[in-house]
Order: structure tokens, then C-alpha cells, then sequence
């Protein structure tokens, strides 16, 4: 199965749609906007992990290629023409030119098997087409007008043509001035009319020029007559312009033969194109939404810490979620507009958007592949709006409910809601019954005070709340797991102003068990509070205890640091005085001392002596 069992009313219900058209905003060409339009989840975990790899690979491209996918133009309508014969324009070929330079261009980094292997595949098809580029670009301008240079027969055929226009308007000139002279022109003023050169005469004068009549202005009361002198100019001109016309044309048709023959190769490319551009808006989708990659696993869980819901924007309260782990079964419950809406869109959402190789906004998610995803959601309302209602709508959960199995993850939005509450609150627990046994993964909102006694008295049943600050009287969108709900509207009312008796009153028609949960829930809420306050001000504790820590441990580094600094200097110096210690004394080693000197002197005067008795003989 490729595909969950998921009709499109779900998709409608969790706003899908409205995600897939922020992401073909970010496609660069139409191919690959179709392809996002047309994006469904998939049942396979192993196409749901190829496509948000092909997300970590487009993310990893544009972090070095920011620009890819620029200029790709959709060209399928003029390649079908060009193959079957058919002419294109001078622009419609630089089209052409210019996807195939935009697609090397992008095909160019996706190349690098080594980092983008799946990237890489795709762009595959892609190549460079000399033929058509070099061909193109060599024989057209930018605007797609031709060149002179085009051939030569073209380029001769227009500097004739230019020498002629010359020749029309230097007669065409002269004879303006004269006829300006007499009086007959209605201005002083060369124009064309049909392609031929003329002057606007007075009616009234008309006798007076020799030539061709060609038009006349609405009010009749000037004629454009082409003069007769220059008649046979515009004649040899004319027939110059169409020479070039119709080689124009035939160059035209040499490019778009080009074209054509390599049609196969273009519309490959364009699917290609159309497919690296699509991974690359899923990237950039993602960077949008500062999501993250969701691990994909075989069982069918759901795990979403700090998750947003794409569409609420900054003000997105995050909520942290499971499924499939401690609990199947997940019942929220609290006031309406207090965000049970949201929290169940968000869950659905990112399931949805999983299976489709999206990235989801959350910190981290971990997410099973789901054969069936089904989502009741009151009326068919739109979370841009801020819409809450409760509308149960049996037909479509009749039909979705009883084949839901594990694999099955089921979306009820006040379950059992619009009709008699007894009924209604029955109807409910029955149905979380036979999905709870069939083993589906549920999260189900409702505002029924016997819904909270349910998973108290079920297994792998959870009840979830809405958070509600009691001092301002606002809901805190915030989702608490392991706490039900509370009503609050007698809490509420009392704050607005209802006298205390009144309260009193309505809080005595409470049935006895009513108000017994109530009031158990008012002290777990209150519990709940008391711990989470004294579990911030532990957490406050050990950031603060981790910190002096830090400090600390910097603190013996730097005094360790000193000490092997200051160690290092007197072994330094210490070196240093004994090898000057060791250098004086063998300089004084090296000079002799008085006694040496003496004994020295002896010796010499003894030589002399001997010397002189030794000459005397």
C-alpha cells in the first residue's frame, strides 16, 4: 500500500492543503509547483524515509547554493510544439536556451554523489544541449529578436534594406519640405502607414501630391498619400523587407527543428528539474518553519516535543504529545477556545506532513508510518480562523472507525458532541472502547465530565488538559498530559462579578459525583501547579548549583594555570643562574691566577741565561 487510507476531507479537516500551497509558493517554475499541489502522505516507511532524506540533501545544497533553482522556465507547451514541426518565436526559443542553462545550472552542485547521492540520481537526466543553446544564443538576442549575424543572406538583406529606408527617406524629406512650402501638408511629419513611407496631406489638397492614397484620419480632413516619386523605393524596399522576413522565418524554423529533435531530452529534463526543484521548496519550506527532521520508526507511535501547528505562526503555543508508548488513547478535556482543537490539528498535522517527506515544526518528533489517518473535526473550519465548534459528524466517523487497527491514528474533535449528554458521553466511551481494543492510536477532545473518569478507569487510556490560568481567566493553549480538564464556568462566573450566592446555588444542582471530580481535579490541578512550581525552582537550583560549578572548576583551571606558569618561571630562572654560575667559573678557569704568572716569569729569565752563557763560549 503507497498510500494511507486517507480521504480528502481529512486532509481538508488538518489543513493540509493550505501547507501545500505555501510550499508550491516556494517552487521556482510551474512542473514543480504541480508536483506540490499534488503531494500526498505514503504508507511505506521506506518512500517516507527516501523523501525526507531528499529534504536533509536539498537543506545540506542550499546552505552552499542558496540561489538554486533560479530561472527555470516551464517550456513543455513549446517543446510540444517544436516536436510536432510546429514554429517557435525568437523569445520562446531564448526560453528554451535559458531552462536548459537554468537546469545545468542547478544540476551542476547535485552532481556530488558523495554528498547528495539521492540528488545526484535525479538530476541524472539532466545535460547540456549545445545544439540548442550555442545555436540559439549565437543567432538571437536576448528578446529574442535575430541577429544580423543570423546567416549571411540575413545580414545582407537587412544592410540593403537600411540603404533603401535611407534613399525613401532623404526623397521622402525633400519632398515634405516642398510640399511644406506650399501649403498642402496637414504637418511637417514622414510616417508609415501598411509599411509604406507617407506624408499627411490637407483633403483639401489632395490634387496637389501624386501618389497612392493608403488612409485617412477619422475626421477626413487629412489623407496619407505614399508620393509617386518614391512609389517604386518603397516597392524595392518592401520586397527587401519580405526576403528577410521569410529568412527570418526560415531560420526560425532551423532552431525550433532543434528543439523538436531533442524533445525526449527536454521533457526529461523538465520532470527532472521539476522534482530537485520540489525537494529543494520542501527544504526551504522547512526553513521556514524551523522544523526538524522526524525519525521514522516501525512502530506506529507518536512522539512530538515542543510542537507547533504551521499555520498560527509566532503566537503557536508548543506542545509536547505522545501516543503508542505509556497510552494509546489520549482524551483532552477542558473549555472551549482553549486550544483541544489546536493540540489535536497539531498531532494529525504532523503525522500528515511526516508521510509526506515534510519536515515538521517541532524540536524533534518521532513518528510511525500509519495505514489509516482519519480526522473529525466539527465543522469544516479553518484554524487560521480561530474557529472552535463542536459538530459530531457520525456519518463520516461510521465509516472510519470500525476497520481503525494499530496501524490506524484517529483524530475526533468533541466526540459525541450535539446531542443529548448522557447519550452523547455513552456514544463516546463506546466508541474509545472499540478503537482502544482494536488497538488504534486516538487523541479525542471533549468537554463530557465523564470522559475524565475514563482513562482513569482504562488501560493505555491518558487524559490530557488545555492549560487555564485561573488569574486571568484565559486558557494557556498549553497541553498538560496526566491532568483533565475542568469546566471552569463556575470559577469564571464568580470572577466576572455573578454574586456569591448565585455560585453557591449553581454549584449545589452539581451532582454529588459531579462535583465530587470537580473537586479531585481542582486538587490535582492544584497539586499539579504546586510541583511544577517546586520542580522550575529545582531546575532553577541545579542551573544555578551547574553554574557555581562551572565557575568553580574555571576557577581551579585558571589558579592550575598560575601555578604552571610560576613553576615554569623559577625553573627558568633557576636555569638560568646556574648556567651563569657555570659560565663564570669557566672564564676564571680560562685566565691564569699571580702564582702561575710568577712561576712563568722564572722560567722564561732561566732560558735567557742559558741562552746568553751558550753565546759566550
Amino acid at each position: 500500500m503507497s498510500a494511507p487510507s486517507l480521504d480528502e476531507g481529512t486532509l481538508q479537516r488538518l489543513d493540509f492543503p493550505v501547507i501545500l500551497e505555501r510550499l508550491a509558493d516556494l517552487c521556482s517554475f510551474a512542473p514543480s509547483r504541480e508536483r506540490a499541489l499534488a503531494l500526498r502522505p505514503s504508507a511505506v516507511r521506506a518512500t517516507v524515509e527516501r523523501r525526507l532524506a531528499e529534504v536533509d540533501e536539498a537543506w545540506r545544497l542550499l546552505a552552499v547554493e542558496p540561489g538554486a533553482g533560479r530561472g527555470l522556465r516551464d517550456v513543455r507547451p513549446l517543446v510540444a510544439r517544436a516536436a510536432r514541426g510546429g514554429r517557435l518565436t525568437g523569445p520562446e526559443l531564448v526560453d528554451v536556451a535559458c531552462f536548459v542553462e537554468a537546469a545545468a545550472a542547478l544540476a551542476r552542485p547535485a552532481r556530488d554523489e558523495q554528498r547528495y547521492p539521492r540528488l545526484a540520481q535525479i538530476a541524472r537526466p539532466i545535460r547540456w544541449l549545445p545544439g540548442i543553446v550555442e545555436a540559439v544564443r549565437a543567432a538571437l538576442r536576448d528578446d529574442g529578436v535575430l541577429r544580423d549575424e543570423a546567416s549571411p543572406e540575413l545580414a545582407a538583406l537587412r544592410a540593403r534594406a537600411r540603404v533603401l529606408e535611407q534613399r525613401v527617406r532623404e526623397r521622402m524629406e525633400a519632398l515634405m519640405r516642398a510640399l511644406e512650402r506650399q501649403g498642402v501638408l496637414q504637418e511637417a511629419l514622414i510616417t508609415q502607414r501598411e509599411g509604406r513611407f507617407v506624408l499627411p496631406v490637407r483633403a483639401d489638397q489632395r490634387a496637389q501630391v501624386p501618389g497612392i492614397v493608403h488612409d485617412q484620419s477619422a475626421s477626413g480632413a487629412t489623407v496619407f498619400i505614399e508620393p509617386a516619386p518614391v512609389v517604386e523605393l518603397n516597392n524595392e524596399l518592401r520586397r527587401c523587407l519580405l526576403d528577410a522576413r521569410r529568412e527570418e522565418e526560415r531560420i526560425l524554423d532551423e532552431l525550433s527543428g532543434k528543439v523538436g529533435g531533442h524533445a525526449r531530452d527536454l521533457e526529461a529534463m523538465i520532470d527532472a528539474c521539476a522534482y530537485l526543484d520540489f525537494c529543494l521548496a520542501r527544504a526551504r519550506l522547512a526553513a521556514g518553519m524551523d522544523a526538524a527532521a522526524p525519525q521514522v520508526v516501525e512502530e506506529p507511535v507518536v512522539r512530538l516535543e515542543q510542537a507547533r501547528h504551521p499555520l498560527l505562526g509566532p503566537q503557536a503555543v508548543p506542545i509536547d504529545v505522545e501516543l503508542g508508548f505509556d497510552f494509546d488513547v489520549l482524551v483532552i478535556t477542558g473549555p472551549n477556545t482553549g486550544g483541544k482543537t489546536v493540540a489535536l490539528k497539531t498531532v494529525g498535522l504532523m503525522a500528515v506532513m511526516a508521510q509526506a517527506g515534510l519536515w515538521v515544526p517541532c524540536r524533534s518528533a518521532v513518528l510511525g508510518v500509519f495505514r489509516r489517518i482519519f480526522a473529525d473535526i466539527g465543522d469544516e473550519q479553518s484554524i487560521q480562523q480561530n474557529l472552535s465548534t463542536f459538530s459530531a459528524h457520525m456519518t463520516r466517523i461510521v465509516k472510519a472507525v470500525p476497520p481503525a487497527d494499530r496501524r490506524s491514528l484517529i483524530l475526533l474533535d468533541e466526540i459525541g458532541a450535539g446531542t443529548d449528554p448522557e447519550e452523547g458521553a455513552a456514544l463516546a466511551m463506546a466508541l474509545l472502547d472499540h478503537l482502544r481494543e482494536r488497538g488504534a492510536r486516538v487523541v479525542a477532545t471533549t468537554h463530557f465530565g465523564r470522559l475524565k473518569a475514563y482513562a482513569y478507569r482504562h488501560a493505555r487510556v491518558e487524559n490530557a488538559s488545555v492549560a487555564f490560568d485561573p488569574e486571568t481567566l484565559q486558557p494557556t493553549y498549553r497541553l498538560v498530559v496526566g491532568a483533565p480538564g475542568r469546566s471552569n464556568a463556575l470559577e469564571i462566573a464568580r470572577r466576572l462579578g455573578l454574586p456569591q450566592d448565585l455560585v453557591e446555588r449553581a454549584r449545589s444542582y452539581l451532582s454529588r459525583p459531579a462535583a465530587e471530580v470537580e473537586e479531585a481535579i481542582s486538587g490535582l490541578d492544584e497539586t499539579r501547579r504546586r510541583l511544577e512550581a517546586e520542580r522550575a525552582a529545582l531546575a532553577q537550583e541545579r542551573r544555578r548549583l551547574a553554574e557555581a560549578e562551572q565557575a568553580l572548576a574555571a576557577r581551579e583551571r585558571d589558579l592550575e594555570e598560575r601555578r604552571r606558569r610560576f613553576s615554569d618561571q623559577l625553573r627558568a630562572e633557576a636555569r638560568a643562574a646556574v648556567n651563569r654560575l657555570i659560565q663564570e667559573a669557566e672564564e676564571a678557569a680560562a685566565q691564569p691566577g699571580p702564582a702561575a704568572q710568577e712561576g712563568r716569569l722564572e722560567q722564561d729569565s732561566a732560558a735567557g741565561g742559558r741562552r746568553l752563557r751558550g753565546g759566550g763560549r
